[in-house]
C-alpha cells in the first residue's frame, strides 16, 4: 500500500484525541497547582562543630543526611575555613547543589574565618548580615530573602553566646535584642523565620523577646519537649550531662503552619562516627494565607 492509499481517517481521529488529552492535561495542571501557602517549605539547621572530631570522616555523613532531608533552606553554624580546610559551607553547597551565603566577623582575606552560613536552592532576592554585640563574642546574624513560588520569605540565621551561666544568659538576651533590631530593619513585608544554635532552650528567659514574636516550630507540635531528653540536639556522646534542645527553627507567629518538626542529622556511620557534636533540627512548614 502506498502512502496515498493509506486511510487518513484513523490518523485524523488520533490527532483529535491527542489534542483533547493535551488540552485536558493543561487544564488539570492549571487547576490543581497549589498556591504558595499550600506548598511545603523544608527547613533545617545544623551546628557543624567546625573541623573538630575528624571532619574528613564526618563530612560524608553530613552530605548523605542533608541530601536525604532535601531541605529548601539549610542554616549552618560553626563554619570554618582555614589553610587545609576549604570553607565548609561552600564545600557542602557544591556537593549538594545549593547557593551559599557565608557570614563572619573575620574580614575577607584573613587566614582563618569562622562564622555561619545559609544554603538554599530557592532563588535569592536579597542578602545581608549584622555583627551582634558584644563584639568580643564574635557572633553574627545573617539574612537571605528567598523566592518561594512567587512569595518572598526571610530566612535569618544566627549562633548565640554559648556559656550556660547567668552572665552567658545576659549576653544572649542582648544578642536577641540585636537580632530583633536587625529583623525590624530588614524584613520588609515578607514573613520571617529565625534559625540556628541559640544555646538555650526555647522557654529560656533570655529568648523571651524572640518568643514573643516567633513560635518554636518544634514546640508547636511537641509541647513540653524542653523537659524531654529524647529530643535533645546536644549529642550525648559529647554532652553526656546536658540533654537540652538548643538548636531551633522559629517561625513568625501567624505566618506559617508547622506540618512536622523533628531532630535530624543524628545517625552514626558504620564505624560509629556521628555527623557533629550537635544534632540538627528539621521542620516542614506551610505559608499561611495573607489576610
Amino acid at each position: 500500500m502506498t502512502r496515498r492509499d493509506r486511510p487518513s481517517r484513523p490518523s485524523s481521529l488520533l490527532g483529535v484525541i491527542a489534542g483533547l488529552w493535551l488540552l485536558a492535561g493543561c487544564a488539570m495542571s492549571g487547576s490543581t497547582a497549589a498556591p504558595p501557602q499550600q506548598r511545603e517549605l523544608r527547613m533545617a539547621t545544623f551546628n557543624l562543630y567546625h573541623d573538630k572530631a575528624d571532619w574528613p570522616a564526618r563530612r560524608p555523613l553530613v552530605i548523605e543526611q542533608l541530601r536525604e532531608l532535601d531541605a529548601d533552606v539549610v542554616a549552618l553554624q560553626e563554619v570554618i575555613q582555614k589553610p587545609g580546610v576549604r570553607n565548609q559551607a561552600e564545600d557542602l553547597g557544591e556537593a549538594l547543589g545549593y547557593r551559599v551565603y557565608f557570614v563572619s566577623i573575620d574580614p575577607p582575606g584573613r587566614n582563618q574565618r569562622y562564622g555561619n552560613a545559609l544554603l538554599t536552592r530557592l532563588p535569592v532576592l536579597a542578602r545581608d548580615w549584622k555583627a551582634l554585640q558584644p563584639s568580643s563574642d564574635s557572633r553574627s546574624a545573617g539574612l537571605v530573602r528567598v523566592d518561594f513560588h512567587g512569595q518572598p520569605m526571610n530566612a535569618y540565621f544566627t549562633h548565640l553566646h554559648y556559656r550556660d551561666t547567668p552572665e552567658g544568659a545576659a549576653i544572649r538576651e542582648r544578642q536577641v535584642e540585636d537580632l530583633l533590631g536587625f529583623i525590624d530593619a530588614t524584613r520588609g513585608d515578607a514573613p520571617s523565620i529565625v534559625m540556628g544554635d541559640l544555646n538555650a532552650t526555647s522557654d529560656s528567659a533570655e529568648l523571651a523577646r524572640l518568643d514573643g514574636r516567633f513560635d518554636s516550630s518544634f514546640d508547636v507540635l511537641h509541647p513540653g519537649a524542653n523537659d524531654d531528653a529524647r529530643h535533645t540536639t546536644l549529642n550525648p556522646r559529647f554532652f553526656p550531662d546536658d540533654q537540652r534542645r538548643i538548636d531551633h527553627i522559629h517561625v513568625e507567629r501567624g505566618a506559617f503552619a508547622v506540618v512536622s518538626s523533628r531532630v535530624a542529622l543524628d545517625r552514626p556511620g558504620p564505624d560509629g562516627t556521628l555527623p557533629s557534636d550537635h544534632f540538627g533540627l528539621f521542620s516542614v512548614l506551610r505559608l499561611e494565607p495573607v489576610p
